[in-house]
């Protein structure tokens, strides 16, 4: 179940359909970062031994995506290349706190707030898709991002405890909803903001 504080008007799907490719290539750098960002965590506290296997895992199935959106760029003739970096995660990272123990746990919980998003939004795209096989690929994608999202959660719960956790969960995905809500919305981004008028 993904826990998030606003919702995207299903709009947004459409939307993003009749942009599919600029989507696409922005997802292909999303999974990159996913990937980046579990690796990042991997280096940073080798001594939470609870995170080491799960996160290795999940970077490895990050690229695993990242190359299977790759493989559909190439199927369209879009190249890969740099994309200007979007103001939504760092306006939502803004609430990580600056030390540890809770800067871990705040990284964790804005990682599973982005998981979360990302699901979300994949979920309208894949249902405003005729190409078939393109929504069987992105409901396999939204799949892992649920999981993730789950995946993220329960790390944090293996390090700290769980009414502490799910509090600042809360604290967290109110932020997500207003870093998404302050985003540009007329950019073809996966974590682009509302639809002006939705």
């Amino acid at each position: 179940m993904l826990r998030l504080a606003a919702t995207t008007d299903p709009a947004w799907g459409r939307f993003a359909a009749a942009r599919l490719e600029d989507v696409l290539l922005d997802h292909a750098h999303c999974e990159k970062k996913a990937a980046g960002t579990a690796v990042s965590l991997l280096f940073r506290y080798p001594g939470r031994d609870a995170l080491q296997a799960p996160l290795a895992a999940l970077a490895r199935e990050e690229l695993s995506h990242f190359e299977a959106v790759l493989a559909q760029l190439a199927r369209r003739r879009v190249p890969f290349g740099p994309q200007r970096a979007a103001p939504y995660a760092g306006r939502l990272h803004r609430v990580v706190r600056p030390r540890d123990p809770e800067r871990l746990l705040d990284l964790l919980l804005c990682a599973a707030a982005i998981e979360a998003r990302s699901c979300e939004r994949l979920a309208l795209l894949a249902a405003a898709l005729d190409d078939a096989a393109l929504r069987a690929l992105l409901e396999g994608l939204l799949a892992a991002e649920a999981r993730h999202h789950r995946l993220y959660v329960e790390l944090a719960e293996a390090c700290f405890p769980r009414a502490a956790v799910r509090a600042r969960l809360a604290e967290v995905l109110a932020r997500e909803a207003e870093a998404i809500a302050a985003a540009p919305p007329a950019l073809a981004r996966i974590h682009a903001g509302p639809l002006r008028g939705a």
